[in-house]
């Protein structure tokens, strides 16, 4: 998988572009290795690190939520799609676009006493999880499921379990 990066109203010292590029790329790795539908090279995916203000317009339109929220996912192929496209045969695929919310993200890790490149791994990862098709809001099943995936990952970033509740 191939990350797009953009960064734009992500105020210093958190606007280093290389150090939010290793950690999207770090964490694309990570969700790869435990989601095998997003190891395949030839998608792509645009990752945009923004305001609330461009993610609450972002909301409102696309999802007609009139809102901030902390990171939003686009998704642009059916997990179907994703899961029979052939990685060695055809041109790149843009899997979808995500947008994280600067002030969001930062409150939340504040909150929750982390860093805010820990949360913003955690933000990735579930973000990419959703435009794989994965989804938490349909059932407690696959609330669970997304979340097991979620915290395997962090896991392989020395991150630990961002709901706390398992071991």
């Amino acid at each position: 998988m191939q990350l797009e990066m953009d960064i734009e109203d992500w105020p210093p010292p958190a606007s280093d572009w290389a150090d939010w590029e290793a950690l999207a790329t770090r964490a694309a790795e990570a969700v790869a290795a435990i989601e095998p539908a997003l190891a395949n090279p030839r998608l792509t995916v645009s990752l945009l690190f923004t305001s609330d203000a461009e993610v609450h317009a972002l909301n409102r339109e696309w999802r007609e939520r009139d809102k901030p929220t902390n990171v939003l996912s686009f998704p642009m192929l059916e997990r179907v799609d994703l899961v029979h496209l052939d990685p060695e045969e055809g041109l790149p695929e843009m899997l979808g676009d995500i947008a994280l919310a600067h002030e969001t993200c930062v409150r939340e890790a504040a909150e929750k006493g982390i860093s805010l490149e820990h949360h913003a791994a955690h933000l990735i990862v579930h973000g990419l999880l959703h435009l794989a098709g994965h989804d938490h809001v349909k059932s407690d099943e696959d609330a669970e499921k997304m979340e097991a995936m979620e915290i395997a990952a962090l896991a392989k970033l020395a991150i630990a379990d961002p709901y706390g509740d398992r071991t």
